[in-house]
């Protein structure tokens, strides 16, 4: 298992399908490691549904968008601190502990979110949930990356993506489900003690990674479950390699300091590592994929769909082409390799970044004016804005939505894209409007171009969720020295988090102070950039031993022909301190 990945072909992803007859433990350890997976993206994407109706219950939440953001990133606050911290624990006490650990804190936050009678208390529900889903963030791809035959690594730790994926898909599923039923949002959250209880069931009746127990001295415990995974021919040999790294890994903690951060930064091949590694996590966030996932609905509303239920609907298509794309990625990421993958993937995000921009310029600019006729039919509810307005015969319906929270647009009873009403927002107000068969819109506008904006979802998640949604976890898992692959992963999964917290915490208020669409013009400016890094600083990690990697690192070099293997060359970065 430590020596490293042979080289991958096409036949890596059809030994990966033979598992299920061939050896079907291997799986059952992967599956259940990756359940984790599903509770990241389980969590990820409930919180997108729940949300809409958590502002109908609360008027609070729907009048401050500061609320609803805290409410969603409170969570990554506790995954920031839960990757943290995750790293010593899988160190210390062993990744099957972590990943229970995980399931406990995931659980008793669920528990906590769907009896909450206040937006209080669901946000401290969210920091449990937060701190298991960044535990299990970095605990569960290791788990599946030390318990995989080598040739199909890389794919089964992309089936924790693909896990993250279906969670995300699942979690909208069951929105959809709850939509007309009492206390709709907490059964939505209170549903996700279900993947947390299930994997806790599932790890007490596994052991634990064969590496953890080799390093702690249980050379037994770890030589059956290695028997278990390779074939009698192989048992032996990689055995004996993971005796040699973990020799090598005691010798080297035993001649050196303790391991700090500046440690860290002087080893050169460590220090190129996090290069890739955080950089790859801090990317995959600020192109704006969760703020695609977190806020799928609210980006549909904005689009111009009004209702509750179709744009969960709608969103629910964006979360299967998001699972769909993870399973491309189990099959492209030990055949293509790593850095083709993410670069044919950031290409096609900026793309469809560039689509969304156009689409919600065009939706801004063309959005149906308010008429003084119709909101005269709601004399008593007339948005305070709009009654004392000095030139109301420049408002349209965007104007109106963005005057104030306590502002919504009554659609025309004919054509939606017809002058409306600029009404009040309260409950009155809008079962009022809807009273006289008119769509009632508080956060997007009626617009002729809204079905190209779902056009533009459908390809971000398309590109996105192969390359850039799976890559940067599996380079994570294979590019650090063993030695030093504990703390780092945990570097890298916090960076991710906190880069997380950063895009979720300020999407609705970038979205209101410059606009949908140059919010994700900033997002596709990201993407170019990011594309740039991948090419100068990320290695390809296809098919090398964990050894070779380390030598790699060791005497990098630029290879801008990244369809072809490095060569042996002088470092052409090494002119450059920072490399």
């Amino acid at each position: 298992m430590e020596g490293g990945i042979p080289e991958a072909d096409a036949s890596a992803f059809r030994e990966c399908l033979s598992l299920s007859w061939k050896n079907p433990y291997v799986l059952r350890l992967a599956f259940s490691a990756g359940i984790g997976g599903l509770l990241f993206g389980y969590d990820t994407g409930v919180i997108s549904g729940a949300l809409l109706y958590i502002r109908d219950d609360f008027t609070a939440v729907d009048r401050k968008t500061w609320l609803q953001e805290a409410i969603v990133s409170m969570a990554l606050a506790g995954a920031i601190i839960g990757a943290s911290v995750g790293g010593w624990i899988n160190d210390r006490f062993g990744r099957k502990v972590a990943i229970i650990l995980a399931d406990a804190l995931f659980l008793i936050g669920s528990v906590v979110l769907a009896a909450a009678p206040n937006p209080t208390v669901l946000i401290i529900g969210r920091v449990f949930v937060g701190l298991g889903v960044g535990m299990a963030s970095m605990a569960s791809p290791l788990f599946i990356s030390e318990t995989s035959p080598a040739r199909v690594r890389g794919a089964l730790v992309s089936l924790n993506g693909f896990l993250i994926t279906g969670g995300q898909f699942l979690s909208y599923l069951i929105n959809l489900a709850f939509t007309e039923a009492p206390g709709t949002w907490r059964w939505m959250l209170g549903v996700a003690a279900v993947p947390a209880l299930t994997q806790i069931i599932f790890m007490l009746l596994l052991p634990e990674s064969p590496r953890w127990l080799f390093r702690k001295g249980r050379e037994e415990e770890g030589k059956a479950i290695l028997e278990k995974i390779y074939p009698p021919n192989e048992v032996q040999s990689e055995i004996d390699a993971l005796k040699e790294s973990i020799e090598l890994e005691i010798k080297d903690s035993s001649n050196s300091e303790k391991i700090s951060i500046f440690k860290l930064l002087k080893t050169k091949t460590v220090r190129r590592g996090l290069y890739a590694g955080v950089g790859l996590q801090i990317f995959q966030q600020f192109v704006g994929i969760n703020t695609v996932m977190y806020y799928s609905p609210t980006i549909v509303q904005l689009a111009g769909i009004a209702s509750n239920r179709t744009a969960l609907l709608l969103s629910l298509v964006t979360a299967g082409l998001n699972a769909f794309g993870s399973i491309l990625s189990i099959y492209f990421i030990d055949r293509t390799g790593r850095k083709k993958l993410v670069l044919m993937s950031l290409s096609g995000v900026v793309v469809s970044l560039v689509v969304l921009t156009v689409v919600f310029s065009q939706t801004t600019s063309h959005s149906p004016m308010v008429s003084a006729v119709e909101t005269s039919h709601f004399r008593d509810s007339v948005c305070p804005d709009y009654s004392t307005a000095v030139d109301t015969a420049r408002w349209d319906c965007m104007k109106c939505v963005k005057a104030s929270p306590a502002c919504g647009f009554c659609a025309s009873a004919t054509d939606k894209l017809l002058p409306g009403a600029c009404l009040a927002a309260n409950s009155t107000t809008e079962n009022q409007c809807r009273k006289y068969n008119r769509q009632w819109y508080s956060r997007g506008c009626p617009s002729k171009y809204g079905w190209l904006a779902l056009v533009g979802l459908a390809l971000y998640i398309i590109f996105f969720s192969p390359g850039m949604g799976t890559v940067p976890w599996v380079v994570n898992s294979e590019i650090y020295p063993l030695r030093f692959r504990g703390i780092c992963g945990g570097i890298a999964s916090t960076s991710n988090w906190v880069s997380n917290l950063i895009v979720a915490q300020s999407f609705l208020s970038l979205t209101g102070a410059i606009g949908t669409a140059w919010t994700f013009m900033i997002f596709g400016f990201i993407a170019i950039a990011a594309i740039i890094f991948v090419l100068i600083f990320v290695p390809e990690t296809k098919g090398l031993p964990m050894e070779e990697v380390e030598n790699m690192l060791e005497h990098r070099n630029l290879n801008l022909k990244f369809w072809q293997r490095n060569s042996d060359s002088n470092s052409i970065l090494s002119l450059f301190g920072f490399w």
